[in-house]
């Protein structure tokens, strides 16, 4: 009997860290800052949001350096635009997701992404990737009044591909992910494939994902 699985987006069905740090440091530039992000060493800050990599940035000018009054709200904007511009120039899809993808819905099971990226822009990456039609359902940040870890955004990725709650489980890569599960009351899988790598089981989830090769046969045991 099939399910529905849900997927996070940034650092779980793609790394984004280098587009997503690009736009941060265009931003930062403006302001004359030296301290920039490193794409790589610096991901953990791209996957925890654009206003956590602006915050890191104006750390490294050091305390001579005064935040202006709204900075932080008017370089935001900024990042988003210039991010949307610039949105899958270094994207990649994680190596055998989209074939994993293709083994789920061969198996009959409904696919949804429920991320805290707007919404616009996951739609628009998800087409640059050439993978937008193969989901049933997505649900962004701005969605929905919530973002996760409320279970609201999982319920209704779930329910808008047509499944239940019951028999679904998500795929992510941050704590977020672990509670967004833990208060939906279903399973989640964490990749080690992503920035924090198998430091993620520190999070105790219900399984580890080495390779999204075995995502296919994980759906089996779990959805039956």
């Amino acid at each position: 009997m099939a399910g529905t699985v849900v997927f996070d987006l940034d650092g779980t069905l793609a790394d984004t860290s280098a587009d997503l740090i690009a736009a941060a440091n265009a931003c930062l530039s403006l302001r004359g800052l030296t301290g920039l992000l490193d794409p790589v060493r610096d991901a953990g800050f791209a996957f925890a949001g654009g206003r956590a990599m602006l915050r890191e940035g104006y750390a490294r000018a050091g305390s001579d350096w005064i935040i202006p009054p709204g900075a932080e709200d008017a370089d935001f904007l900024n990042l988003l635009g210039h991010y949307g511009a610039n949105i899958a120039v270094h994207t990649r899809l994680y190596p055998g997701t989209l074939a994993a993808l293709e083994r789920l819905a061969d198996a009959g099971h409904r696919l949804a992404v429920c991320t805290n990226k707007p919404e616009v822009l996951a739609r628009a990456l998800l087409a640059e990737l050439q993978i937008v039609g193969m989901f049933d359902a997505l649900i962004g940040a701005d969605t929905l009044p919530v973002r996760k870890p409320d279970p609201r955004p999982y319920v209704a990725a779930v329910e808008g591909a047509g499944g239940t709650v019951a028999r679904s489980f998500l795929v992510g890569d941050t704590v977020t992910d672990r509670k967004t599960a833990a208060a939906a009351g279903v399973k989640v899988a964490l990749v080690a494939f992503g920035p924090e790598g198998a430091g993620l089981s520190r999070l105790a989830p219900d399984a580890m994902l080495a390779h999204f090769d075995d995502l296919p046969g994980l759906a089996d045991r779990w959805l039956g």
